[in-house]
C-alpha cells in the first residue's frame, strides 16, 4: 500500500506529465488536459461520461486523453487523480470557488460593499490556496537562486506590472540589485544581452500571457539563465525551461485577476532571501534614501 506522500508524489508527477506533453496534444485534447489540471476531484470522482460532460467532450475523447499519456484507459488514469484524495489532498482552487459560487457568496452585485465582500472572499480563497499548494523545496529553491545571483532581473508587463514592479521596489529596498524589466525605451532586448549565467530572471505571467514576456523568457533560458516562473498554470508558456515553477491560479472568468496571493509570494521571496543571508531587514534599507509610500 502506497504511503500518503508516495501518492501524492505520483499525482505530481502526472501533473508534470500532463504539462510536457501539452504542446503535443490536439486542440480537443488540450481543452481535457485544461480540465484535468483544473478540477482533479472531478477527474477522481466522475464517471467517463460525467467527466466528458463537464469538460464539453465527448466520451471518447477522455479514453484518447488516457491513451495519450500513456495509461490502459480512463479507470487506470483516474486511479492516480484518486490517489491525491487518499492522500488527503485539500480541494483545488477552482473547486473552492465553485463551491463559493453554489452557496450564493459571488452573486452579481452593484452594492459597493458586496463587491467589496467579493473580491476580499476571492482574496482569502487565493492566499489559503497559496500557503497549501506551494512547496517547501520550490520556496528554499527560489532563495537559493536568487542569492546566488549577481543581479535579479524581474519580468512583469501588462497586467503582471504590478506585482514585478512592488518586487522590485522591495528587493531594493533590501540591498538586492534589482533590474526591472518594464519595456520602457524599447530596451528589453538590449536587457537579454547583457545578463548572464551569474543573474537570474524572475518571470511573472498570468492569462493572457504577455506577448513579450513569452518571447523573452526562452530568450533568457537560452543565454544559461536561471528562471523562476509565476504564472496561473503547469500549461503556461513561460513554464517551459524553468528552474522554478509558482502556479497561482485565478478564478474562473474573472474581471479582474486578483494579486493578493501574487503579491504575498513575491514578498515572501525578498523577505526570505534577506533571512536566508542572516541580514537585518532593515540593513539594505538603511543603505536608501527614505522614500515615500
Amino acid at each position: 500500500m502506497q504511503t500518503k506522500s508516495a501518492q501524492l508524489s505520483a499525482y505530481d508527477s502526472l501533473r508534470e506529465g500532463i504539462a510536457q506533453r501539452y504542446p503535443l496534444l490536439s486542440d480537443r485534447l488540450r481543452v481535457i488536459a485544461e480540465f484535468a489540471l483544473d478540477h482533479p476531484t472531478d477527474m477522481a470522482l466522475g464517471t467517463v461520461a460525467e467527466v466528458a460532460a463537464r469538460a464539453k467532450v465527448q466520451p471518447s475523447a477522455i479514453v484518447r486523453f488516457a491513451h495519450a499519456l500513456g495509461f490502459g484507459g480512463f479507470t487506470e488514469l483516474q486511479q492516480v487523480f484518486r490517489s491525491r484524495l487518499v492522500a488527503g489532498a485539500v480541494p483545488s482552487y477552482r473547486e473552492r470557488i465553485d463551491g463559493l459560487r453554489r452557496d450564493g457568496s459571488f452573486q452579481d452585485s452593484s452594492n459597493p460593499h458586496e463587491l467589496l465582500a467579493r473580491f476580499a472572499s476571492e482574496g482569502t480563497v487565493s492566499l489559503e490556496n497559496l500557503q497549501e499548494s506551494v512547496r517547501d523545496a520550490d520556496l528554499k529553491r527560489a532563495i537559493g537562486l536568487m542569492g546566488q545571483a549577481h543581479a535579479i532581473y524581474v519580468l512583469g508587463l501588462g497586467g503582471s506590472f504590478p506585482v514585478a514592479a512592488h518586487l522590485t521596489y522591495v528587493l531594493r529596498r533590501l540591498g538586492r540589485r534589482a533590474i526591472l524589466l518594464d519595456g520602457l525605451g524599447n530596451v528589453l532586448v538590449d536587457h537579454v544581452l547583457t545578463a548572464t549565467r551569474r543573474d537570474v530572471v524572475i518571470a511573472v505571467s498570468f492569462r493572457p500571457y504577455n506577448p513579450e514576456t513569452v518571447q523573452l523568457v526562452p530568450e533568457f533560458h537560452a543565454r544559461g539563465l536561471p528562471i523562476i516562473a509565476v504564472t496561473d498554470s503547469l500549461l503556461s508558456p513561460i513554464v517551459h525551461g524553468a528552474d522554478v515553477v509558482f502556479e497561482i491560479p485565478d478564478m474562473p472568468e474573472a474581471v479582474l485577476r486578483t494579486m493578493v496571493a501574487p503579491m504575498c509570494l513575491v514578498q515572501s521571496l525578498a523577505v526570505g532571501l534577506t533571512i536566508k543571508a542572516n541580514e537585518p531587514l532593515t540593513s539594505g534599507a538603511s543603505r536608501l534614501p527614505s522614500s515615500p509610500r
